[in-house]
């Protein structure tokens, strides 16, 4: 909701150029939770789906911040200041999955490597 919500206040303002990193990431996000939700992560086990949303939250922070530095510092109109505002709040969140999803990734990776002989040996 939040990358929606910086999507339109980047139609909506004079620093349009950026619109393109919110709305990416906002179908990104949207893809996943349908995935998780119909249960496509248990459905195809080869992808790795703690990783791709761990990947997702590490880029999103990261573009987030910056765009919204540039938004904050470049353009005088309320539009831009609001989304930039509203960056800066999304890299929080963004920080935050990426902490659970980080929890959750580990997790994941010693759950597979339990599931070869390798790991058995060593354990």
């Amino acid at each position: 909701v939040l990358s929606f919500i910086i999507f339109i206040c980047y139609i909506a303002s004079l620093a349009a150029s950026f619109m393109m990193a919110p709305l990416l990431e906002f179908l990104l996000a949207l893809f996943l939770f349908f995935a998780y939700a119909s249960k496509l992560n248990e459905k195809f086990k080869g992808a790795h789906w703690p990783l791709a949303d761990f990947l997702r939250c590490v880029t999103a922070a990261i573009i987030y911040f910056a765009i919204s530095i540039a938004a904050v510092s470049k353009y005088n109109d309320g539009a831009s200041k609001a989304a930039g505002v509203f960056g800066f709040a999304a890299t929080i969140v963004f920080a935050i999955d990426f902490y659970i999803t980080f929890n959750d990734l580990v997790t994941f990776l010693k759950q597979g490597s339990s599931d070869c002989p390798e790991g058995r040996k060593t354990e």
